[in-house]
């Protein structure tokens, strides 16, 4: 069986916590907002999105941060009957920000600043006595220090505590991620380590306390695919979860890469699970949970929860109107970091994302992108319709057509195997095609490109494939839009 996300998409370091029947995921959202996408499920197989735990500007800001900037690694727990979640923003220079709420699905508090804990990956552990004690992989002058922990308080922020150093791992670079949990009367220490690349690995140790000294797993790495034929690489940035009947299971990241050597990965890092068990005090992986397979088919006014925009929230470029959604442009640029784009992730190998559009007088259309520099475009301005490529600093018109000014426009951008074996195409991921959609379904095709000028491995970063709308002069008035997505091109 091939392995398969359970949160598929752009959905990074994965953290789960359960509280009673119900479990609960947060992952990194970057330079998008709303920040850190918040998922529920009753079963670890099935996951809807519940929303997003920094949901409003009080909480969030990233109108600084550049591509693969702003949210990263976010921890989410749970103690003394409140949900507590923290996570680094790059973009605004205040270090870790710590959030709780009682009801994960009402308002999350405005963050606590933890400016005394430079670094990334916070984790939230509390001791015997009741202190927070946030472990991390830290920084300091000289660039990074290792896992690092110190006590803080959750009021203020305040470290009440020097740092003390934690185990380091078994020698993989960037050791990163850690997670602490008591299991009986021992704790145990979850790190990421290798890099989020190919070389990515999960590795455990134990000690009395949560300050060590750590003893580590001899079976170590708990995970890694770095050299295993596999199609799901890059595995790594876990977190444990015990079920209500005492088993256990493992969230955590990968990819999926396709095409020829060196392959690439479009849809980002995934969060996949597994099954846990326990063998001389020692966690071990088991089988991989399986989600349903099938079709999956969204039509959406731009209003759910996958919606995002980098940099600013959906509400400030989008007006609510007569007829559909009025989206303003911001700059002029289409590969700015500031362009008016609001997208959702691509979930699926292959994908269809439509938008039915009106541009009474400006610039916009429908485009699919891993960041703002390496993106296809359908763009309307006046007459014309043209397919456009953003690969790095150039951008080329593929194809263009006539369309009536003022009028109803329907744009679809898909995503199709690459086909052959020793063919230009074979090489890439996917191919992607962009054109006009006709009522029966055919589309009139206006340009293609291939899959890996939005790739990853191209881009660079730390995100994956988004589609949406974009304006880049005046206003884009948006009727509809939907997603078809499908691990299969047969189903979509």
């Amino acid at each position: 069986m091939t392995p398969r996300p359970v949160v598929p998409g752009f959905h990074p370091d994965p953290s789960v916590v359960r509280v009673g029947d119900t479990y609960w995921m947060v992952h990194s959202s970057f330079e998008y907002a709303p920040g850190v996408p918040l998922y529920r499920s009753t079963d670890l197989v099935s996951w809807e999105q519940a929303g997003h735990v920094l949901a409003r500007p009080s909480q969030l800001d990233v109108s600084a941060a550049p591509g693969s900037g702003g949210i990263t690694a976010p921890t989410l727990r749970h103690h003394d009957g409140r949900f507590w979640m923290v996570t680094t923003n790059l973009a605004d220079g205040g270090w870790q920000v710590l959030t709780s709420a009682e009801d994960p699905l009402g308002e999350w508090s405005d963050p606590v600043r933890m400016t005394g804990v430079r670094g990334i990956d916070p984790d939230l552990a509390w001791d015997d006595d009741g202190m927070l004690l946030v472990s991390y992989a830290g920084f300091g002058a000289g660039g990074p220090a290792g896992l690092v922990q110190q006590a803080v308080d959750p009021v203020t922020g305040a470290a009440l505590t020097e740092r003390r150093p934690l185990w380091q791992g078994t020698g993989g670079r960037f050791p990163e991620g850690p997670h602490l949990y008591r299991v009986g009367g021992l704790w145990y220490l979850l790190i990421a380590e290798g890099g989020t690349e190919r070389g990515h690995a999960v590795t455990i140790a134990r000690g009395p306390s949560p300050a060590g000294p750590f003893e580590p797993c001899p079976s170590n790495p708990l995970l890694t695919h770095r050299g295993v034929e596999s199609p799901v690489q890059n595995t790594g940035h876990a977190d444990l979860v015990q079920r209500p009947d005492g088993s256990w299971a493992i969230v955590f990241h990968g990819v999926r890469p396709r095409g020829a050597s060196p392959q690439f990965h479009v849809l980002g890092r995934e969060t996949f699970a597994a099954e846990v068990e326990w063998v001389d005090g020692w966690p071990r992986l088991g089988e991989w949970l399986a989600p349903p397979e099938g079709a999956v088919e969204a039509a959406d006014d731009l209003s759910g929860p996958a919606w995002v925009a980098p940099r600013r929230f959906p509400g400030e470029l989008l007006t609510r109107v007569a007829g559909g959604r009025r989206l303003a442009a911001a700059d002029p640029d289409p590969a700015s970091e500031d362009l008016a784009f609001v997208g959702r992730r691509q979930e699926h190998e292959d994908a269809r994302f439509r938008a039915v559009v009106r541009v009474p007088d400006g610039v916009g259309g429908l485009s699919l992108r891993i960041d703002a520099r390496h993106h296809l475009d359908l763009e309307v301005d006046g007459d014309r319709v043209r397919a456009v490529a953003q690969v790095g600093a150039l951008r080329s018109v593929l194809g263009e057509a006539a369309v009536t000014p003022g009028e109803d426009v329907v744009l679809e951008i898909r995503t199709l195997p690459g086909e052959g074996h020793f063919s230009s195409t074979a090489l890439a991921p996917d191919v992607l095609v962009a054109g006009l959609a006709g009522p029966d379904g055919t589309l009139a095709e206006l340009g293609r490109l291939d899959g890996r000028y939005v790739s990853t491995e191209v881009a660079g970063g730390m995100t994956g494939r988004l589609g949406g709308v974009w304006c880049a002069r005046g206003e884009l008035l948006v009727r509809s839009t939907t997603y078809r997505g499908a691990d299969s091109p047969a189903a979509v």
